[in-house]
């Protein structure tokens, strides 16, 4: 039986979680997001207002939209508020364990009939949608960041993913105004097992001395008409995610040429996180970003 999508949960009000329940507010979604702590959900509140102000601002959206999105959208940190969703879309940390945690959660209070999304951007969805009580109804839903602006929402399947699930999910991803690709269940989907491996070794290259931060951004902008350079967008994504992607994929295809540089691993124990901490290959501290090598 198909499910009617009224009201959706987001678990995670961070840039990807906010920016989610953002586009389905605005699509004319109920939208209820929560995060571990009142301060995180407050903040993630102020980024997601600000980002409509900024959409009306910019003449992408009308004052009377943005409102009426702005009233759709509920928070708090209690999972019992997706009682009454038909689908929650997890949007935590790419952390498996932190995922599992939560999923596991939430089939404590879902409706038996609710879908469960998860917008993991590297991490099996079979594995994950195992540790539900309802894996036939959990799907991939990989959003781009930042979400309001980016058309991409890959899907993906797991081995159990009822042939419903996807449709219903893919007919969500077309009403948010996206443009759907499917990609099968291997480490890292489509768009991160392209993308990560170059920012990797846009960082070896660093790592080895063939150009500065300035000179391999410069060239990968107008060598390739790249809007951003590799490590600008790596601070940008998170020095920790893309670590945490690169060792899905050496983990799960057991190939040296996905080996995360040492240069990165060296930053996210230093907690150089990119734009999120303030440093990464850039510092953020004063008015223009620095290079930091």
């Amino acid at each position: 039986m198909s499910v009617d999508i009224k009201k959706i949960g987001v678990v995670g009000a961070g840039q990807m979680g906010g920016g989610i329940a953002q586009v389905c507010a605005v699509a004319g979604y109920d939208v209820y997001l929560i995060d571990q702590t009142d301060e995180a959900v407050s903040k993630g509140l102020e980024a997601l207002s600000a980002n409509m102000d900024r959409d009306v601002a910019r003449g992408r959206l009308d004052e009377e939209a943005r409102n009426a999105a702005a009233g759709r959208i509920a928070t708090g940190t209690a999972y019992d508020g997706f009682k009454d969703c038909q689908l929650v879309i997890e949007a935590a940390s790419e952390d498996e364990e932190v995922k599992k945690a939560i999923l596991k959660e939430l089939c404590a209070v879902l409706p038996e009939d609710a879908l469960i999304s998860t917008n993991t951007s590297s991490i099996s969805i079979t594995r994950l949608a195992a540790q539900t009580d309802r894996p036939g109804k959990v799907c991939g839903m990989h959003f781009m960041n930042p979400v309001p602006r980016m058309e991409l929402v890959e899907l993906i399947r797991g081995i159990a993913t009822e042939e419903e699930t996807y449709a219903t999910v893919r007919s969500l991803a077309d009403s948010l105004g996206k443009k759907a690709v499917n990609a099968e269940d291997f480490p890292a989907f489509i768009v991160n097992r392209i993308l990560l491996p170059m920012i990797n070794e846009a960082i070896y290259t660093l790592y080895e001395g063939v150009g500065s931060v300035n000179a391999i951004d410069t060239a990968m902008k107008l060598g390739t008409h790249h809007p951003m350079g590799p490590l600008e967008l790596a601070d940008f994504i998170g020095l920790d995610t893309c670590l945490a992607i690169m060792h899905v994929l050496h983990d799960g295809l057991a190939d040296t040429k996905y080996r995360p540089c040492p240069l990165l691993v060296k930053y996210v124990e230093a907690g150089w996180l990119g734009r999120k901490t303030g440093r990464g290959f850039y510092d953020y501290s004063g008015d223009e970003p620095v290079p930091t090598r």
